[in-house]
């Protein structure tokens, strides 16, 4: 590769490329990271401008990952809060709610009928029509005991 590829000019462009495809695409922060790590290299290759291409490209994958890396373990200790935890979990929705058994409990397994859709119940056996409240959710399947 040539030498004059990797000009600070270069990395400067880079990072404003990666930060408008940020704001546009709304990537949740993956190519921010990315952009100013590519500034920073800029930088670096500015302060240091005999920095061969090769190093450049070490520093720029290694800052990169680490940079993703790091705002990774900070979003997982820090969630966002939200009013509607469970907006895009729509089985958890239906916690605490009562139906009615559409198909009997028969070894644990039934359903019930929720809106335009059948669910598929596990708890203990019960028979057909019996009124069940949601304690739980498996994956698809809600967790019910009898409603008493």
């Amino acid at each position: 590769m040539s030498e004059w590829m990797f000009t600070y000019l270069f990395w400067f462009g880079f990072s404003i490329v990666l930060i408008t495809l940020e704001v546009l695409l709304g990537a949740n922060f993956f190519l921010l990271w990315i952009g100013i790590v590519s500034a920073v290299v800029g930088v670096l290759v500015w302060v240091i401008p005999e920095m061969s291409w090769h190093y450049q490209l070490i520093v720029f994958a290694i800052a990169s990952l680490f940079s993703t890396l790091l705002w990774r373990v900070y979003v997982k200790k820090h969630p966002s809060e939200t009013d509607t935890p469970a907006l895009n979990r729509r089985a958890e929705q239906y916690i605490g709610r009562s139906f009615t058994l559409s198909e009997a409990i028969v070894n644990g397994r039934g359903k019930i009928r929720v809106d335009d859709s059948s669910w598929q119940v596990e708890g203990g056996d019960l028979p057909l029509g019996t009124v069940v409240e949601v304690i739980g959710v498996d994956g698809v399947i809600l967790k019910v005991r009898a409603k008493t």
